[in-house]
């Protein structure tokens, strides 16, 4: 996935998945925990930029419609 948004539509069709009893809730939580992994990374980054006072452009969290 090359960004956020392309994150959170796949959570959005994992969550359709589960709920159509299309996968296992076991599968949707693991990939719920890659999910998070992923944002903490990002947020990691984030935030260590901000104390360096940088403000770089971080592809992953920009918009493919950017």
């Amino acid at each position: 996935m090359k960004n956020a948004e392309e994150l959170r539509d796949e959570l959005a069709q994992t969550f359709a998945q589960l709920k159509a009893g299309e996968i296992k809730s076991s599968e949707a939580a693991e990939l719920a925990n890659l999910a998070g992994k992923m944002i903490g990374s990002a947020k990691v980054q984030v935030e260590y930029y901000a104390l360096r006072k940088e403000q770089p452009r971080i592809e992953w969290l920009e918009s493919s419609n950017s």
